[in-house]
């Protein structure tokens, strides 16, 4: 089993350089490797060849692809997913995944080859999502949350759908003894990991703490060995071992007693497996795609497609109908989840390999992921657009309730205090003293920097519906932010600009979706010293006309609006536009002034 070298260094040249392209146009890498499989491989250019040490290195790059999005899912997020998330989930799988099975055995094609190729028809895409998400500027839509918790609803039914197929496949024939024992093998894998992950592996990493065996040289060994070591479990098992590698990941992330190596792990396994291993898959898989389908099965290949897309969107807003929320919305988030992604080309991948499907159908799925993947951005836009004009795109941070205060400063102290509701609010600042004083005011605090990951998640950026950057710092008011919407995906996000000088950091908060706290540049400096001073005062103003004249008469200029009291819920203050009748504003004053209600 030779390697050639040359052959190597252009797969992953290409596969590099399509990523790339298909990044910078607002698709995902997978379908810029992929595309490049098919141009420079056997299908067109004949350029890359595959070999069976290619082979072996993109089977390890799905295991390691597989750990990471283990290691990145947090099992609790299931939980938290809601009604919409779910129910979107099963109209989105369920119906393109029987439109799929009819399809293939109306067609002459066998039941498991037909299951296969519904549960391509109906997984989605989470990472696409969260870049398109981004892009538009949705993420603090119930939109958005949906489809987020839809899809990975959608991907672990895929999995579990897969882990059966496996199985039937394996036992040959509808055996119900042989199936039985394979049945209950499945079941004792599952057990042993179950066991594995939450008896054995917690008290064992504490004792490699103790020992202080903390390295990352040793723990990446310790976790790529386990990973291999449950593969090698789902395959006793009867099993695939991408199963095995993601239930590895699953565990393994709770396991590891240290955060911040936990998530210097994960980082290391997603630069191993992303940008190096998985791409060699991708580009691989390209090679098997077949041309010929578009002439010799262009009505299934037509078909397949047509029904992938009217199967999601209908399917989707049908099931979506209960919520209460509309039929437009749920066509919106079927449409955001048409796209298919890397784990419906790595099931299909098997399926061919396992002989379960053909050369012509796993080309058929792979132009379905690319031509579905594409249409995403144009159809959620426009579905985007239409709710809006209809005044029916909701802004939600449901499943995401925390808040986040960046900054422990004597004005974020009081602002915090103001703030308090029933969603939980944590301060981060890199002055001890700060939070100590938050914590002697009975609020949550950590001492750290914002821009460490390991902070952030120990402050609970995961669960968190609303940054608000209000340190003395403006520039890293906005960087904090913009890694909390683009990396953690926080709906929310307001950041403190202090004067016009920052005009500049202004245009950047716009570009990714956060606003200006308070709608107005404030000098936060300014106004901890007359809080340390104890020359202002916290008062409650009635609005009865929310009229301009009404406001401004009754706060005045050097006085901070900071909070909107509204049916017994808080809103951050955002100008004047914000402010309805009825409602109760929160402002400090300056305490020369004195207020008439």
């Amino acid at each position: 089993m030779e390697l050639s070298i040359l052959n190597l260094l252009l797969v992953l040249l290409v596969a590099w350089i399509g990523g790339l392209a298909a990044t910078r146009l607002g698709y995902p890498s997978v379908l810029g490797e992929l595309l490049a499989g098919i141009l420079f491989g056997p299908p067109l250019l004949g350029i890359l060849f595959g070999s069976e040490a290619i082979a072996v290195l993109a089977e390890l790059g799905v295991l390691m692809m597989m750990l990471y999005i283990g290691m990145e899912i947090d099992p609790r997020e299931l939980g938290k997913a809601s009604k919409g998330g779910i129910l979107a989930a099963l109209g989105g799988f369920i119906v393109p995944f029987a439109l799929g099975l009819w399809i293939v055995v109306d067609g002459g094609g066998t039941v498991i080859a037909g299951v296969f190729v519904g549960m391509a028809m109906g997984v989605t895409s989470l990472a696409t999502k969260s870049r398109i998400l981004v892009d538009l500027k949705i993420l603090d839509t119930r939109v958005a949350h949906v489809m987020l918790a839809g899809a990975l609803v959608a991907d672990t039914l895929s999995l579990i759908i897969f882990a059966g197929i496996i199985s039937f496949a394996t036992a040959g024939q509808l055996d119900l003894v042989n199936i039985s024992v394979i049945a209950l093998k499945v079941i004792l894998f599952f057990f042993v990991s179950w066991f594995l992950g939450y008896k054995v592996f917690p008290p064992f990493y504490k004792w490699l703490k103790k020992k202080n065996f903390t390295g990352r040289t040793f723990n990446a060994t310790l976790i790529l060995l386990i990973a291999l070591a449950f593969a090698e479990l789902a395959h006793l098992a009867e099993l695939h071992g991408i199963l095995g590698a993601f239930i590895a990941g699953l565990v393994l992330r709770e396991a590891i007693a240290v955060k911040k190596l936990s998530h210097e792990l994960t980082d290391l396994v997603k630069d191993v497996s992303l940008g190096f291993l998985a791409p060699i898959f991708f580009v691989t898989a390209g090679f098997q795609v077949s041309l010929e389908v578009i002439q010799t099965d262009t009505y299934l290949l037509i078909m397949t497609i047509l029904l992938a897309t009217v199967g999601k969107i209908v399917g989707t807003a049908l099931f979506y109908l209960p919520s209460g929320f509309g039929w437009r919305e749920g066509v919106t988030i079927g449409a955001g989840m048409n796209g298919r992604g890397a784990v419906e080309i790595v099931i299909a991948g098997i399926g061919l390999n396992a002989g379960i499907i053909s050369q012509e159908i796993f080309s058929i799925l792979v132009f379905m992921a690319i031509i579905t993947t594409a249409t995403v951005p144009v159809l959620l836009k426009s579905g985007i657009d239409w709710l809006e004009k209809r005044n029916e795109l909701a802004r939600s941070t449901v499943g995401k309730d925390d808040i986040v205060i960046i900054g422990a400063g004597s004005l974020a102290r009081l602002f915090a205090k103001a703030l308090i509701s029933k969603r939980p609010i944590t301060l981060i600042d890199s002055n001890e003293g700060n939070c100590v004083k938050a914590k002697e005011m009975g609020l949550k605090a950590i001492y750290g920097d914002a821009l460490d990951d390991v902070v952030l998640r120990d402050a609970g950026i995961d669960s968190t519906g609303m940054i608000i950057a209000m340190t003395p710092n403006a520039e890293v008011n906005v960087l904090v932010a913009k890694r909390s919407s683009e990396e953690f995906l926080v709906p929310q996000i307001f950041a403190a600009i202090i004067d016009d000088r920052e005009k500049g950091l202004i245009k950047q908060l716009e570009t990714f979706g956060g606003q200006l706290l308070f709608n107005n540049k404030i000098k936060i400096s300014e106004w901890e010293n007359l809080i340390d001073n104890d020359q202002i005062m916290l008062e409650q103003i009635h609005i009865e006309t929310p009229s301009r004249e009404e406001i401004e008469k009754k706060i005045p200029k050097d006085a901070l609006p900071m909070i909107i009291v509204r049916d017994n819920k808080k809103f951050i203050y955002n100008g004047i536009q914000s402010i309805r009748k009825g409602d109760i504003i929160l402002a400090l004053f300056v305490k020369k002034y004195t207020t008439q209600e």
